[in-house]
């Protein structure tokens, strides 16, 4: 179904995970995805996983969608301001903007023993500032740049992909204040955004079936979605004219599912824990 026609998006961080998933579900609606990562092919990413802009183009393009692959290290100010830059050459207005590139995981692939530390105080100081100079930071810069350009349009949406980790002590300081920091962002971006008729959210997914998870082999998937599942919930709040009212708000992936009436790629409908 082609609800998105006439729609132009950007995810950043789509080279696998969930950008890509929610790459895939915008180009598969109908929207025109400029979509961003920092691993063009196969094989170069600083990471043991698949994944490239070059794939997630290619399946796009299987799927009949129209997407634009740009190379971005979004820690890089001046390479996020060119992204959009582009955007408005080509199209001269963007209506949706995903927030999903977000950095910190590097313990789970640099040889750290992460899985020694007994406390925040055991563990590198540099998570900290990974966390916020490459997570939290970069959703700031890069709404920040796109705002100017969101609206040349009438309305539009923000999504900050963030976690529960927000809401809970047990996932880690650096995580948890950072994830925090990201959904008070996002409202804070709502307050200033509603005279313009533009939506913001924080989006938190379910137990995603990413490269990453499906590699580790120790998570039970029996309550997983696919990473376009997320994919689906953007397109319907954006489709939505009234989800001007969640505007501020961090919103669970799967209970907006319930909301909607949407199921997974599988048919699959993975249920919330509250």
């Amino acid at each position: 179904m082609q609800n998105l026609q006439g729609t132009v998006a950007l995810v950043t961080g789509a080279s696998r995970g969930v950008g890509k998933g929610v790459a895939l579900e915008l180009a598969k609606q109908g929207a025109v995805v400029y979509f961003t990562g920092r691993t063009l092919h196969e094989g170069e990413g600083s990471v043991d996983l698949p994944g490239s802009l070059t794939s997630t183009l290619q399946e796009i393009e299987a799927l009949g969608g129209k997407g634009v692959a740009i190379q971005c290290d979004h820690t890089d100010d001046h390479q996020s301001r060119k992204v959009l830059e582009q955007i408005e050459q080509e199209q001269g207005k963007l209506d949706v903007l995903v927030n999903n590139a977000w950095g910190g995981y590097e313990h789970y692939f640099d040889g750290t023993k992460f899985w020694e530390e007994k406390g925040f105080w055991t563990a590198p100081l540099s998570r900290w500032d990974r966390m916020f100079q490459a997570g939290v930071r970069v959703q700031y810069v890069t709404s920040a740049l796109a705002v100017p350009l969101m609206l040349k349009s009438t309305g539009g949406l923000i999504a900050n992909i963030s976690f529960i980790a927000s809401r809970k002590v047990d996932m880690g300081v650096a995580y948890g204040a950072a994830k925090a920091a990201s959904d008070h962002m996002t409202a804070c971006m709502a307050h200033e955004l509603m005279p313009h008729g533009i939506t913001a959210v924080a989006l938190h997914p379910g137990l995603v079936r990413t490269e990453s998870v499906l590699k580790a082999g120790v998570f039970d998937l029996s309550n997983s979605h696919s990473p376009e599942f997320v994919g689906m919930a953007v397109s319907a709040l954006y489709r939505d004219a009234e989800s001007g009212a969640f505007s501020g708000e961090a919103l669970d992936v799967l209970k907006l599912a319930l909301r909607y009436g949407y199921t997974d790629l599988d048919g699959t409908q993975p249920q919330p824990e509250t």
